[in-house]
């Protein structure tokens, strides 16, 4: 059994999968609450699917990008059940979970964050070429943007799928080369994440608890701050 994590926003996502089914999964708005509800609701968890925590025999934790403190509760949890239980542990790129929930295509896919401030965490995904079971590559490294600067970035067909307020739809869609998952369609799934982890425990590809670390994005450039004003540069996304 696995339980998988995933804090990275102020979405909180739990998942418990056996390598056959799904036999819970949870989605909810944490509103900076990370702290305070997630050791209980994955024991509430455990509880109505009858099982222990002796039970789990993996973890599995979305390693981001994302918010810094929120990613940092997650994590933290799931190193301290790992240690506690001697469990193995995988951290799965959240943009890799966003990635997951969509079918291959034609068109490149932008897999997007919340970065605060205004911003996105993009990562930007390409078809696997020559595989039977089809599923998308990272192409390159994700990049802190805006909504308005991501969409007059895009010149070719694209596919858009991620955590996206009402305002950065309205942006995007104006673009006409781009084509927006709908909101249904783009919630970050804890049980996708929990398969993700589950095939890289069972190819033997597990993290070293003591050296996993959120994955945070830098800004490259001083940008303004279209909040304050100010110029942000070399910086944590929190």
């Amino acid at each position: 059994m696995l339980l998988a994590v995933d804090t990275s926003t102020s979405q909180i996502g739990l998942a418990l999968y056996d390598g056959a089914q799904v036999l819970a999964e949870s989605v909810w708005s944490g509103k900076a609450r990370h702290t305070v509800e997630l050791a209980a609701a994955v024991a509430e968890m455990l509880t109505r699917t009858g099982l222990k925590t002796s039970d789990l025999k993996a973890l599995g934790v979305a390693s981001g990008p994302g918010s810094f403190t929120s990613l940092r509760v997650g994590i933290s949890f799931i190193k301290g059940l790992a240690l506690a239980c001697s469990l193995p542990t995988i951290g799965i790129n959240t943009l890799d979970v966003v990635a997951a929930s969509q079918p291959a295509g034609p068109y490149r896919l932008a897999c997007l964050l919340p970065a605060g401030r205004n911003r996105l965490a993009a990562g930007w995904y390409k078809t696997v070429e020559g595989s039977k079971k089809g599923g998308w590559q990272a192409e390159g490294s994700p990049q802190v943007i805006s909504a308005e600067a991501l969409a007059d970035s895009i010149e070719q067909e694209a596919v858009l799928c991620g955590d996206l307020s009402a305002k950065e739809r309205q942006i995007l869609k104006k673009n006409s080369h781009i084509q927006l998952v709908s909101p249904a369609l783009s919630v970050r799934r804890p049980a996708l994440l929990a398969e993700l982890a589950y095939t890289r425990w069972q190819a033997g590809s597990v993290d070293d608890v003591s050296t996993l670390a959120p994955i945070y994005l830098h800004l490259a450039e001083p940008i303004p701050d279209a909040v304050q004003g100010a110029v942000i540069s070399h910086q944590e996304i929190r």
